[in-house]
């Protein structure tokens, strides 16, 4: 990894460029920066879905996912180093089979709403969003791993199923999309009929 930071202003940035962990640098308007920007936006909203009243497990969760976005945004800093491992990938991947397995399957769409915990995790699943289309940007136009963009995909997913734990935390529910179609086929169903 690059230097440690003990001095915050630097000025160094007022030229419209930043410094990567390699010592190269780049205008802050490039690729690279903004998909470290939204990774690090994610994080800071992840810290505030910390502050919300969580299950023990979900907090510890969420905690060890701030770590791993911490390397996935210092993978990103450092072209071409690894600093996140299958494990991650493979914590997510666990952490949604089995908090899925708690919860009803969907019938509807579901509106970013309910619990103040479940709304906060429906903002990071969208941040998270935001920053994989970045990362893909990115990839695209230089040599990115696959491992971040799998990272930040899967942890959108599991963001939307955490909001929907939270929403049941004491014994709410989701908040369902009222649709219009669903609506006037539900009405136009004879009584009695499955």
């Amino acid at each position: 990894m690059g230097n440690r930071l003990t001095q915050i202003a630097t000025r160094t940035g007022d030229d419209g460029t930043t410094g990567l962990g390699d010592n190269t640098r780049v205008g802050k308007d490039s690729l690279r920066i903004a998909a470290i920007g939204d990774v690090d936006e994610l994080n800071s909203h992840l810290g505030l879905l910390l502050c919300e009243p969580l299950p023990d497990a979900v907090r510890q969760l969420l905690v060890d996912v701030q770590h791993q976005l911490f390397n996935l945004g210092g993978e990103l800093s450092i072209p071409g180093y690894e600093l996140l491992k299958p494990e991650a990938l493979l914590q997510l991947d666990q952490a949604l089979a089995d908090h899925n397995a708690t919860l009803p399957r969907l019938a509807e769409f579901i509106l970013p709403a309910g619990t103040r915990a479940a709304a906060q995790a429906h903002v990071c699943r969208t941040v998270a969003r935001r920053a994989e289309r970045a990362v893909v940007a990115l990839g695209r136009a230089e040599a990115v791993r696959e491992a971040p963009r799998h990272y930040l995909n899967r942890l959108s997913d599991l963001l939307f199923v955490l909001a929907r734990v939270a929403n049941r935390m004491d014994g709410g529910d989701d908040v369902y999309w009222k649709s219009e179609r669903m609506a006037l086929a539900a009405s136009s169903t004879p009584q009695g009929a499955p």
